[in-house]
């Protein structure tokens, strides 16, 4: 005998983000993304407890929602950790040196790409263009873009933040 399934139940402030952004967006064509914008510009991410409801609003299966969430590299489904850190990945950056400066973030932060760190201080992410393709390696590190990015600058930047990084390339 299996376990029934049961859904993840929104908060009250899940509830509320999603109201409301339903009430912005849902009677527009092409809906889906506003609204989806809306919860994660309200909530930080877009809980899956309130995909039902999403795909409900906007005349969609679960799965259609979901496969937008999971996508677009925007969405995301958890909480980003206390400051997010994007390393541009665009060919003019990676001409640059971006890959190598996305290898010394992670060293630095001790979490892969698309990863929160276990203490949830930070969220590293690739980024496909910041628009500074004339003076990359470019990083944003929460909303401050930042050019010429080196490992040892990243370091400084962080720590600056109180965020602790390893010790070796960069520290």
């Amino acid at each position: 005998m299996t376990e029934p399934h049961h859904e993840p139940v929104p908060s009250p402030a899940q509830q509320q983000a999603l109201a409301q952004a339903i009430a912005r967006h849902a009677q527009r064509p092409g809906a889906l993304l506003p609204l989806l914008h809306d919860v994660q510009a309200a909530l930080g991410h877009v809980p899956p407890a309130l995909v039902p409801g999403i795909a409900q609003a906007v005349n969609r299966s679960r799965a259609e929602v979901h496969g937008v969430i999971s996508y677009y590299h925007h969405f995301r489904s958890t909480p980003a950790g206390r400051h997010v850190v994007q390393v541009c990945r665009a060919e003019a950056c990676q001409a640059n040196g971006s890959e190598a400066l996305a290898q010394a973030a992670e060293a630095l932060l001790g979490c892969a790409m698309h990863g929160t760190r276990a203490d949830g201080a930070v969220t590293l992410e690739p980024v496909y263009c910041l628009g500074l393709c004339a003076t990359g390696p470019a990083v944003q590190i929460d909303d401050r873009l930042h050019a010429r990015m080196t490992p040892e600058r990243l370091a400084q930047r962080l720590q600056a933040l109180g965020v602790a990084v390893t010790a070796g390339e960069g520290a």
